[in-house]
């Protein structure tokens, strides 16, 4: 799917679903990781995520547009636009538009490794787990400001 498809798609479902035209821009922005869709609020834009349609496909983007919708025409009819907003739960109900789209794993991000630091006072044994590393030289035990010895 393109962008013009894309586009045609969601003032397809605007007019049928909404009853409203859609005047504005849709199209697909690869950089969006967790969410399916985004309503830009100055531009008025909609923006969909492609891995979206490539992993869950077309069921899942008309759900995600529905959504998109509702942020779309509320906002510009100066109403609770914003998920909280008891208008815009309303509509979501009234359109069949999901609240939240399915799980976009991104497996490939970079995590913190969970590593453990144990350090143990040389005077009194207390020990303390960290887990950021601690320059030993410059901190000390709170005890009895004891040397620290990282154990290994």
């Amino acid at each position: 799917m393109k962008d013009c498809d894309l586009q045609q798609l969601v003032s397809d479902i605007s007019e049928r679903v909404f009853q409203k035209p859609f005047r504005h821009q849709a199209y697909f922005n690869k950089r969006l990781r967790t969410t399916g869709g985004r309503y830009l609020l100055q531009s008025h834009n909609i923006e969909i995520n492609p891995k979206a349609y490539e992993k869950y496909g077309l069921k899942e983007v008309e759900g995600i547009i529905r959504h998109e919708l509702c942020h779309y025409h509320l906002h510009l009819e100066g109403k609770g636009y914003q998920h909280r907003d008891t208008d815009f739960r309303i509509l979501l109900k009234k359109t069949n538009a999901p609240r939240f789209c399915s799980n976009l794993d991104q497996g490939n991000r970079r995590r913190r490794s969970l590593k453990q630091y144990t350090y143990v006072c040389v005077n009194c044994g207390t020990i303390y787990q960290r887990k950021i590393r601690l320059n030993t030289a410059r901190y000390c035990c709170s005890k009895c400001l004891g040397k620290l010895k990282i154990k290994k």
